[in-house]
């Protein structure tokens, strides 16, 4: 007992200077939002001098960056929704049923994690072009769901596994079918996989500069991390408007994570506490 309160204080201490270490890139980035750029350079660590919204101002008359959010969501909110969907129908196939070709299907949706899929970028760019889909979001889209895929199904079909097959035998005597068993009895108590699948996929589609960079040419069908490159002049580049437009781009993800993070610890724990 004496060892646990002698140590306490120094694991509160260690956590408190990891926590200081990961928020104070984020609150940097804050303040630096609030200083013009000469400031920025001038006094990269210091306080603002004077907390004005002018880099702000100057973000939304410079670029359209609501546009720029809102093609952002859009394309995230719709490839994780496609994610979820595919992926928890496939993962319960695969985890419930015993046909002799359920580990091949298995392996076949890993192969998708082996393959890098940007080596095959130019095919993929004629097939967007035959499709007509380039300059179009939805080609964003397919890309971040057929990538999301083979993790979100490896995460699932390992949940599906762990949990216990009388549920689903109790529902069936009630007379349910199999997409009610899936939909009122499984995912709602697979909240936590669910949650790390969301996010997972949710930051890869949010922060992803390749694909918009390559399918999208149309100034106001880009996303956010190719439209703040306008930000960038040939000799100089506004930094305190580039700080603004990364605060903002940063705050569906940190309000994401306060909303799903205790299930995204507990759907990362899930396995190897079971």
């Amino acid at each position: 007992m004496k060892a646990t309160i002698w140590t306490r204080p120094f694991y509160y201490i260690v956590a408190f200077l990891f926590a200081s270490i990961s928020l104070y890139p984020i609150i940097l980035m804050v303040l630096s939002s609030f200083k013009p750029s000469a400031e920025i350079f001038m006094n990269p660590l210091s306080w603002p001098e004077q907390f004005s919204l002018d880099t702000y101002r100057t973000l939304l008359e410079r670029i359209p960056f609501m546009t720029y959010f809102y093609n952002s969501v859009f394309t995230s909110v719709v490839s994780v929704l496609l994610i979820v969907i595919t992926t928890s129908l496939a993962a319960f196939y695969i985890a419930r049923y015993t046909f002799w070709w359920n580990n091949l299907l298995f392996f076949f949706f890993l192969m998708g994690m082996m393959i890098p899929i940007k080596l095959g970028i130019v095919p993929l760019f004629l097939l967007m072009k035959d499709l007509g889909l380039t300059n179009s979001l939805w080609s964003l889209i397919f890309m971040y769901t057929a990538q999301g895929i083979p993790l979100s199904i490896l995460i699932l079909t390992g949940f599906f596994r762990t949990m216990p097959i009388e549920l689903e035998e109790a529902a069936r005597i009630d007379g349910a079918s199999d997409l009610r068993i899936l939909w009122n009895v499984l995912l709602p108590i697979m909240r936590p996989a669910l949650a790390t699948v969301v996010i997972i996929n949710f930051i890869q589609a949010w922060n992803d500069f390749f694909f918009p960079l390559i399918f999208i040419s149309d100034e106001m069908k880009k996303t956010i991390p190719v439209g703040m490159l306008s930000l960038f002049g040939e000799y100089s580049a506004d930094w305190g408007s580039l700080f603004a437009g990364l605060t903002l781009s940063s705050l569906p993800m940190i309000v994401l994570f306060f909303i799903a993070s205790k299930q995204f610890m507990e759907g990362m724990t899930a396995g190897a506490v079971k």
